[in-house]
């Protein structure tokens, strides 16, 4: 029996929305609970950082095996930069990459991103969802630095969630 390329494709294509957005859906009812479990006089925001740090630094474990200096510090930087790039890309983004100002900096760019979209389903506020993007990438460096024995930082310098038309994080080499 002969294949369908194109259908077969688009059911695949079709099927990892789905889990995209599922994925998203339940991070948001796992923290619905957390808060719930949490009592009265725990803020939100407090369980959503804490869950972006417990979530970046397994993902900053898993990426190490991927990290080396086999292209110099610039290869390198532009590695950790497409591996974050990488997280929205996963999620059903879209991010490149830019190099920045100075040596040794990345801009990370993101142009869609569905975390709002589902946070709002959910009535969670747009700032904690771009202060937990932050926190989580601040989390994956801190295991990456020591592994490389690399001051590594990364700040938001912009953010969909804050109605600024697209995410820019800085990530660079801390002096």
């Amino acid at each position: 029996m002969p294949v369908d390329a194109e259908k077969e494709i688009t059911k695949l294509w079709r099927a990892m929305h789905s889990a995209q957005n599922e994925i998203g859906k339940t991070y948001y009812r796992w923290r619905q609970v957390a808060v719930e479990f949490a009592g009265e006089g725990v803020k939100p925001l407090d369980v959503a950082l804490r869950a972006a740090e417990v979530f970046g630094r397994d993902i900053g474990k898993s990426i190490l095996p991927r990290m080396n200096w086999l292209k110099g510090e610039q290869g390198f930087m532009m590695i950790l930069g497409k591996t974050l790039a990488g997280l929205w890309i996963n999620d059903g983004g879209s991010a490149t990459l830019e190099k920045g100002e100075s040596e040794g900096e990345i801009l990370i760019k993101c142009s869609r991103d569905p975390w709002p979209s589902w946070a709002k389903e959910f009535g969670v506020p747009m700032e904690e969802v771009a202060l937990s993007r932050e926190r989580m990438y601040q989390a994956i460096l801190e295991d990456v630095s020591v592994f490389m024995n690399i001051p590594l930082k990364i700040e938001m310098q912009k953010a969909i969630a804050r109605g600024q038309g697209e995410t820019v994080m800085r990530l660079y080499k801390a002096q």
